[in-house]
């Protein structure tokens, strides 16, 4: 489903970074001024690998089980004055094999303690101009991260009793599958031990969602699109040269399309990309796709798996990205 471009220039604030000084992290710099519409993104997204692909997803799971005696984390330093911009996942709605986690970016203050400064922005939960493009949390109002520790690469997350307060089977799983994902973009965390209060967590809400393993990104491979893309982020900057999209896909052989469109919904590029696995299996893609615009402006990154029948544009994911003129 194509976006209207109204709603697509409604993100010129989608992700809320300050307004002054540019800010640098591991997924590029955040500009300080961008031409009309006005905006403070971040980008250019220069997202890492995620931490495990799916082809692990057979693999034995790690030994260190959720009984696991987490390493003492050193209090969080912050660094005065500096900021590095990280990823925090959410749910973007839409038909089915559209629905799913999306990442997009945020500016925390350069610390020691990243991973409980991004499970603080997690728990923010998404700005306005975000949630009127469809994108929700799962997690419930008033969950507080209690503690963030890591041992060989698992991390362990306290959270509050609200975390698995309400909701069913899906919301469950969903909230589940954004505490992974944002914990696990970074290469010193494999996987995700829970606990709730202080307690570590086996079973999982009233429906009994089994937690007795260190949890993993493959683990929630049904709260992904069909198209799943985890760079760039949702409202990120896409340079022109260079730029790269990046992800998983369980789609028909494995191939599909990405395109991006101007302000305008003029295609500037379409091009076939391919998943290392397909049908029926979801394996990493990365491609490498330019454009030309003649000024920077809001467009759209599309991504759809082209029908078997006549090749009609079907699983279509839009979301916003900034688009700049080449130097």
């Amino acid at each position: 489903m194509k976006r209207p471009i109204s709603i697509v220039l409604a993100f010129a604030l989608v992700v809320g970074l300050a307004a002054c000084g540019a800010s640098t992290g591991g997924l590029g710099s955040v500009p300080s001024v961008v031409p009309a519409p006005p905006a403070a993104t971040a980008g250019p997204d220069a997202t890492p690998a995620p931490s495990d692909t799916p082809a692990s997803s057979a693999s034995p799971v790690a030994s260190a089980g959720p009984d696991a005696t987490p390493a003492t984390t050193p209090t969080p330093t912050a660094v005065p004055g500096k900021t590095m911009v990280v990823r925090a996942y959410f749910v973007l709605g839409g038909e089915p094999g559209v629905e799913g986690l999306v990442p997009v970016l945020r500016t925390v203050p350069e610390t020691t303690g990243v991973a409980r400064a991004v499970m603080v922005a997690l728990l923010e939960g998404p700005t306005e101009s975000e949630a009127g493009g469809s994108i929700s949390t799962a997690i419930p109002d008033g969950t507080t991260v209690l503690g963030v520790s890591i041992r060989n690469t698992i991390a362990t997350v306290d959270l509050s009793t609200s975390f698995d307060s309400g909701g069913g089977t899906a919301s469950m799983q969903y909230r589940l599958a954004q505490v992974v994902y944002t914990l696990t973009q970074f290469s010193t965390i494999r996987s995700v031990i829970f606990q709730v209060e202080g307690q570590t967590v086996t079973v999982f809400g009233a429906e009994g969602i089994n937690l007795d393993r260190p949890q993993k990104r493959f683990h929630y491979g049904d709260q992904l699109p069909a198209i799943f893309v985890d760079g760039p982020a949702y409202g990120a900057a896409f340079v022109n040269t260079g730029g790269h999209v990046v992800g998983t896909a369980n789609v028909f052989e494995a191939t599909f399309r990405v395109a991006i469109l101007d302000a305008a919904g003029k295609t500037l590029a379409d091009d076939q990309a391919m998943a290392a696995c397909g049908t029926g299996c979801r394996g990493n893609f990365d491609l490498a796709i330019g454009y030309t615009v003649t000024k920077a402006q809001w467009g759209t990154l599309r991504a759809y798996d082209p029908s078997e029948k006549d090749g009609s544009p079907e699983s279509i994911r839009d979301y916003p990205v900034w688009l700049t003129p080449k130097p």
